[in-house]
Parts: C-alpha cells; sequence; structure tokens
C-alpha cells in the first residue's frame, strides 16, 4: 500500500553531519523524500510534538534534548511506508537494533539514537500535520 510517512534525524545525528547519510538510506530503500526542511526546533515546538509523553519522567530531557541542535524533518512516501522505515531504523535502543538498521550504525544511546520515525498510520498523519500543515 502507498503511504506517508514522517521522520526525523535527530540533534546527535546532524551534529555528526549525517544527514546526508541517513537521506541516502532511506532513498535508497525506494522511499521518495516529497518534504523537507532543517529547523531548530523551539521548546515549546518540542513538547508540542512529544506531547503525548507529557508528564513521563524521560519528558523534561527528551524536549531539551530535541531543542539543543537543528534536526531535518521530512515526509517520505513510498510502499508500506510507516512500517519499511520502522524496519529501517530499527530499535530505539541502538544496543538492541539489528545489525544494518540506521540506529545501529550511527545511534549513541537510547536517548541519542539519530532518528526518529512515526509508529503508526494515524501517528504519521499528526506528525506530517504538526510540521507540515500545507500536506495533504
Amino acid at each position: 500500500m502507498l503511504e506517508s510517512t514522517f521522520g526525523m534525524i535527530k540533534p546527535d545525528a546532524t551534529q555528526r553531519n549525517l544527514i546526508g547519510k541517513v537521506l541516502a538510506r532511506y532513498e535508497s530503500e525506494g522511499l521518495t523524500i516529497t518534504h523537507l526542511v532543517r529547523k531548530h526546533l523551539t521548546l515549546k515546538e518540542a513538547e508540542g510534538f512529544y506531547e503525548e509523553h507529557r508528564g513521563r519522567g524521560f519528558f523534561p530531557e527528551l524536549v531539551a534534548f530535541m531543542s539543543s541542535a537543528p534536526v531535518v524533518m521530512m515526509v517520505m512516501r513510498g510502499e508500506n511506508a510507516v512500517s519499511r522505515v520502522r524496519e529501517l531504523m530499527g530499535a530505539t535502543d541502538p544496543l538492541e537494533a539489528k545489525e544494518g538498521t540506521i540506529r545501529k550504525e550511527i545511534g549513541l544511546n537510547k536517548g541519542e539514537n539519530s532518528v526518529h520515525g512515526s509508529d503508526s498510520p494515524a501517528s504519521a498523519a499528526r506528525e506530517i500535520k504538526y510540521f507540515f500543515p500545507e500536506y495533504k
């Protein structure tokens, strides 16, 4: 099924100049990047994006990290894009991620795991709309 998903290259990867490597990986797997922006998130934007985690112990650290340096946000389109991007990223903790996944290759730790991808079509729609309100 042809679908769109949201992806983000996190501050730990942008600071290490890994943007091109991550984008090339997604494109080499047949995903088309239809929208792309590099932005330094404000604390308020990071809080809004991660609103579902508000109240959890890691929330303050998460939003501080995500607003610490620029991120690259994108919309990717392709067959089963949500599940394919999740598979390409690997497990949240790079130590548990499968060989060959993005997080295994470039993630630093569970918090600084270099990439984000929507976990469901509903999350993809919400996350895309949050940063790309013009997207149809």
